[in-house]
């Protein structure tokens, strides 16, 4: 009678093993990820109030601020263009918002319908002059960026006599729209903003564009290269004209909840912000070059920036140093990925 037979190891399982750590090393927010959980602990232990729920709710709104406007942000990277238009962009959105509303004594949400209207037709501006000029992005955002900057404080003080809007507050529709943009809510003890919904629900969505869709497909494969995508049927043109109103739309969002949470608007408000969604896009990932990149990567970026911001105020540091931490962070995060993505290139 025979010995019965051993049953031997499926001979696939390491070769399994090395396809899983292949994709593992191959997702663009693996650095990301690896540098929030480092900041996470860094400042678990410099900041003892850092961990107490009303601490998490700080550096969660703080973080959808910038992850709102972070993702299609990076979605612009993975396609190969920048927008440096993007922070004053927010501004006037919210500034078309309320003065429309107030000069024509509408009901708010007429004047939200406007500025919805206005900053899609400024993001197609962007998007139409890129494709019809081919000239870099960098200087066409450049110039939108100043026209806009103009036009924010022009056209407040020639309406409105100041630098700041009038309140709309006691207008119809205004307690409405606060409840959309700028309210707040309890989840497990912790207190919320509704940006913060805005932020993941923003997050899922291009990340389903990006990995399930055929324009996730189109906005790779423009941002690896132009020329190629065009020659296999890739509609550059639209696509890109796409991302820039995507990066509009967003920025509609950001400037309500600005407006709602604060009933007046500063003009001059929102310069410099571009450069911290462009950070957060980067430290989340994605490539200078393009055709690289991850929505959830500028979801984790705007994270580790929400977290320095107010881990440096919880820690009782001076916050004249959060820039010079920023810095670190972009130089570092940016080395690792780089390395996780030759480490993933050279496991092919």
């Amino acid at each position: 009678m025979s010995a019965p037979a051993v049953p031997e190891a499926p001979a696939d399982a390491p070769v399994a093993a090395r396809s899983y750590a292949r994709r593992l090393l191959g997702r663009p927010e693996l650095g990301s990820v690896v540098g929030a959980l480092a900041v996470f602990l860094f400042f678990a232990f410099a900041a003892d109030s850092f961990l107490r729920a009303s601490s998490l709710s700080t550096v969660l709104y703080a973080s959808s601020t910038i992850g709102i406007m972070a993702v299609p942000v990076a979605l612009l990277m993975i396609g190969g263009e920048f927008d440096l238009s993007a922070g004053v962009m927010v501004t006037s959105s919210a500034l078309v918002s309320s003065m429309f509303s107030y000069q024509m004594t509408a009901n708010v949400w007429v004047g939200v319908g406007v500025s919805l209207l206005v900053t899609l037709a400024i993001g197609f501006f962007n998007g139409f002059v890129l494709t019809r000029t081919r000239l870099p992005s960098f200087i066409i955002t450049l110039g939108t960026f100043l026209m806009l900057t103009g036009l924010n404080l022009g056209f407040t003080k020639l309406i409105s006599g100041t630098v700041s809007t009038k309140t709309i507050g006691d207008m119809e529709g205004f307690d409405s729209a606060r409840a959309l943009f700028a309210s707040h809510f309890t989840l497990g003890g912790v207190d919320l903003q509704v940006t913060v919904l805005w932020w993941l629900g923003l997050v899922a969505l291009a990340t389903w564009v990006l990995l399930r869709t055929r324009a996730g497909n189109w906005i790779f494969a423009v941002g690896g290269g132009v020329d190629a995508a065009r020659a296999v049927g890739v509609p550059v043109r639209r696509t890109k004209i796409g991302l820039y109103m995507a990066v509009a739309f967003c920025a509609w969002i950001s400037g309500q909840h600005l407006l709602m949470s604060y009933d007046v608007v500063q003009s001059g408000e929102g310069v410099g912000n571009e450069l911290l969604y462009i950070i957060a896009a980067v430290i989340g990932g994605c490539l200078m070059t393009g055709g690289y990149g991850s929505a959830i990567g500028s979801a984790v970026g705007a994270f580790i920036f929400g977290m320095t911001s107010k881990g440096i105020v919880y820690a009782q540091w001076n916050p004249d140093w959060f820039k010079f931490f920023l810095g670190a962070m972009l130089l570092l995060a940016t080395l690792l990925n780089a390395w996780v993505r030759k480490r993933a290139e050279a496991s092919k």
